[in-house]
């Protein structure tokens, strides 16, 4: 059975229906947290604000602390409710969403150690046009993974599935012009280099925000989709109504 937002609302716990609120309302907010440090990550990196890396570095803590709070809250769910059917669901959705937003923060903090790397080298900076483009595109995937998992959104998680595809091949395109910039001038390699760490976290970024969209799917669909194929995936949706 597909579940919606308001499938949770429906214990006669009242206690058991603030519990998982709670869930959803904590893993928001550490979703808000990362959204910050990608952002801020890049910013300081564009526009070399070394002040502005080191406090995304530094939040990086922060995340920390609310991953672990978040599955200790978990944990107590599951030993007291023994929950079943979707509110497991909600649950193990929870438990991975958060790793995943843990790992996309870990990935911020290497754009922001790059990014005080560059500014203190003083080099000129090659690929920050591409750096721009990319961090775009998976701030967006972010924003909508993040959007689609509080509405119970599908759809819009499929979307973002489809996404991580065109990221992939930016990034590769970037990588190949870096590469190419390097060879034709042996001076750039270290900075180039930095620059390619920067990319490479932010496909990383876009690959966890993959996966919170899958993590949507198996939420509302109970169909785990994490290694299906994008091409069948309206095909295996449709199946499984």
């Amino acid at each position: 059975m597909d579940i919606t937002s308001d499938t949770h609302s429906q214990h006669i716990s009242r206690q058991f229906n603030q519990e998982l609120e709670e869930l959803k309302t904590h893993l928001m907010a550490m979703g808000g947290l990362v959204e910050k440090q990608v952002h801020d990550a890049v910013l300081s990196l564009l526009e070399g604000d070394t002040k502005l890396a080191i406090k995304v570095r530094d939040s990086d803590r922060q995340v920390n602390e609310l991953q672990l709070q978040i599955d200790d809250e978990c944990t107590r769910v599951l030993a007291r409710r023994q929950p079943a059917a979707s509110d497991l669901r909600l649950v193990v959705a929870v438990i991975r969403a958060s790793s995943d937003l843990e790992r996309i923060g870990d990935e911020a903090s290497k754009i922001a150690r790059n990014a005080i790397t560059l500014s203190e080298s003083g080099a000129a900076v090659r690929g920050l046009v591409e750096v721009r483009h990319i961090s775009d595109h998976v701030r967006k995937m972010l924003r909508d993974a993040l959007t689609s998992f509080a509405r119970f959104d599908t759809d819009l998680a499929l979307e973002v599935v489809r996404e991580d595809e065109l990221v992939d091949d930016e990034y590769s395109s970037a990588m190949r012009s870096l590469i190419t910039f390097m060879a034709e001038d042996a001076r750039s390699i270290s900075p180039v280099l930095s620059v390619m760490w920067v990319l490479r976290a932010l496909e990383r970024v876009g690959d966890h925000a993959d996966n919170l969209a899958e993590h949507v799917v198996y939420l509302v669909k109970g169909l785990d989709i994490r290694h299906a194929n994008p091409e069948t995936l309206d095909e295996q949706m449709q199946q499984h109504r």
